[in-house]
């Protein structure tokens, strides 16, 4: 190697030492400006709100799906729920919405659609098993039996109720209306077709806008994400279940939540596969039974205290009334929140300082990302890099083969996974073939992920090793037989090597995108102790509503592809100038020039 590639090598290491280093020692006190608030915490009923004064005059729509009564507990028989795991309520939630469902900074799923489902679960004598997905699947996962429910807030539509059964109503929305200061947009009906309006994709707020209003909105995949969104300008306003706007606008922020509105189509419930009722009435029973033992309006008060909307009340028709607190007059009595007088004079530049560059919480961050984060991504990406190119070896090998029977299918393989984007590859692999094999992977589709992973990988490794393999001149195949060896030998001994050696840089580009694309595996659903890098970095950004852990997240995968990439560069460098030479003899060259002198 020589001297400047060296160098070059050693100012990558030290950068890659350096980096989470350097970004905690720019968490100094003096950098920081405020303790993020933990979204995922229960606010209290110190934080409670009356119903809205800024209340659009829409109505819910009648409610015909409420169950008059519910069965005893007693008469619930619970080796007969046809749960994936006996004994264990396995279920799919999400990390991004609090205070209903989220992560918290203990990294356990809680959240008070989260917890007032333990309390029930514990009625029926039941554990309870939090898996984290994508709102987007959700619904499609507990239809597909990947879990025996689903906990989000979820709107009890006529539309979602064609895929998945739902259970008596645990709480109501609202949909809220947010809009930078000094907007124009004074409520919902201000909204029209030239204004950029952004919604959650796939929740009900997205229906809403689009065939309520009539408005294409802007679709994003969180919440956060919207919000940051419209605080920078991006969107005009922002369509969200009033819990998330609340919780979202802070003291300070240059955003006003308008108007609210009744969500329009029924209740919030647990959604549960069409074709287990026995379920669905388990789990009405146990709400019914947490309602009338106060459990409800405890955890409704720590939770989400605000006060009911006329005329509605959770569980069955026969479950008697909750019990709450006034909050409308312990709302009252809260004194008004006074803003700084500089939140309005904050510029961009300060918008998107607060919002990525939060030093605190890169320190926050970096332990979780290291302990859990990069374990896994590394795994994952290792273990379909290495099954990708096992396989891809074989579709090269298969692809320029002189029998038709194994090139055509190779080819097929390879425009199939090639053309597919690699999130619906996953979705495939984990949602349908998982209730195959759910006997050897035991419902857990991380395994499943990564063979997906390598399926999608081998695609295209194949197409490296088949390019590097033809590259090679037809010369060396006919030494290769001149000499002996047979066509099989001769691609063995000759052939393969000398391709491989020659698409090592791309083989390694192939490896960096792995390590990028591991991410998309949170669609499958995992365990919060099997999270990767970007998921973990998306449990805090839920936390505290501040896009910086996601930042961090990216440091890190900084620091895994940089080194990647200039190794990709040394390698191309060394396949085209070979070893450099040294430049000066060693002692015992030099010895024979002096003694031939």
């Amino acid at each position: 190697m020589t001297a400047p590639a060296a160098s070059r090598f050693r100012a990558v290491a030290v950068l890659v030492v350096l980096l989470p280093v350097l970004a905690l020692a720019a968490c100094s006190p003096g950098r920081n400006t405020s303790a993020p608030t933990d979204l995922c915490a229960p606010p209290g009923v110190d934080s409670a709100t009356a119903q809205p004064t800024n209340l659009d005059t829409a109505t819910a729509g009648e409610d015909t799906y409420t169950t008059p009564d519910t069965l005893p507990l007693s008469a619930i028989d619970t080796s007969r729920l046809n749960l994936i795991k006996p004994g264990t309520l396995t279920v799919g939630t999400l990390s991004d919405a609090p205070p209903s469902v989220c992560v918290n900074s203990q990294h356990v799923f809680t959240g008070f659609d989260n917890e007032l489902l333990r309390a029930v679960a514990a009625k029926l004598g039941l554990q309870v098993e939090f898996v984290g997905t994508d709102f987007a699947g959700l619904l499609a996962q507990v239809a597909g039996h990947r879990f025996d429910v689903g906990s989000s807030s979820i709107v009890t539509t006529d539309a979602r109720r064609q895929t998945v059964d739902f259970t008596n109503g645990y709480d109501f929305g609202y949909h809220a209306l947010v809009v930078p200061n000094g907007s124009p947009i004074e409520g919902f009906s201000d909204l029209n077709s030239s204004m950029r309006i952004g919604v959650v994709q796939g929740t009900v707020q997205d229906d809403y806008v689009t065939n309520t209003l009539g408005i294409v909105p802007v679709q994003f995949p969180d919440y956060n994400t919207a919000y940051a969104s419209l605080k920078t300008g991006q969107i005009d306003a922002w369509v969200a279940p009033s819990q998330q706007a609340e919780g979202a606008v802070v003291p300070g922020d240059p955003t006003t939540i308008v108007q609210n509105t009744f969500s329009l189509d029924n209740y919030m419930g647990w959604a549960v596969a069409k074709d287990d009722q026995p379920l669905v009435d388990a789990l009405n029973s146990g709400l019914d039974a947490v309602i009338a033992d106060g459990t409800w309006s405890q955890l409704y008060s720590e939770w989400v205290p605000r006060e009911l909307p006329t005329g509605w009340k959770p569980g069955s028709k026969a479950a008697p009334t909750p019990e709450l607190p006034d909050f409308a007059a312990l709302a009252a009595q809260r004194p008004a929140t006074t803003e700084p007088s500089t939140a309005q004079s904050k510029s961009t530049l300060q918008q998107l300082g607060e919002t990525f560059f939060n030093w605190e919480l890169y320190q926050r961050a970096f332990p979780d990302l290291l302990r859990t984060g990069l374990p896994n991504t590394l795994i994952l990406a290792l273990t379909s890099g290495i099954a990708g190119t096992v396989i891809g070896m074989f579709l090269a090998v298969a692809g320029i083969s002189r029998t038709r029977w194994l090139r055509w299918p190779a080819r097929v393989y390879t425009d199939i996974f090639r053309g597919l984007p690699a999130v619906v590859i996953i979705l495939i692999v984990g949602l349908g073939v998982g209730p195959v094999v759910q006997g050897l992977t035991g419902n857990n589709p991380y395994w499943l992920g990564a063979a997906a992973l390598s399926l999608l990988a081998a695609a295209y490794i194949g197409e490296i090793f088949r390019s590097g393999i033809q590259s090679v001149e037809p010369g060396q195949m006919e030494a290769a037989r001149a000499l002996g060896f047979s066509y099989r030998r001769s691609m063995a001994l000759v052939v393969v090597p000398q391709g491989v050696r020659r698409v090592l840089p791309a083989l390694v580009n192939q490896f960096i995108s792995l390590i990028k694309d591991s991410s998309l595996i949170y669609f499958l659903g995992l365990l919060a102790t099997q999270r990767e890098l970007f998921a973990v970095g998306r449990d805090l950004n839920a936390q505290t509503g501040n896009l910086s852990p996601l930042v961090a997240a990216g440091l890190f995968y900084l620091a895994l592809t940089i080194p990647l990439t200039h190794l990709v560069n040394y390698i191309d460098r060394r396949l085209r100038h070979g070893r450099p030479d040294k430049g000066t003899l060693d002692e015992l060259d030099q010895a024979i020039v002096v003694e031939r002198g």
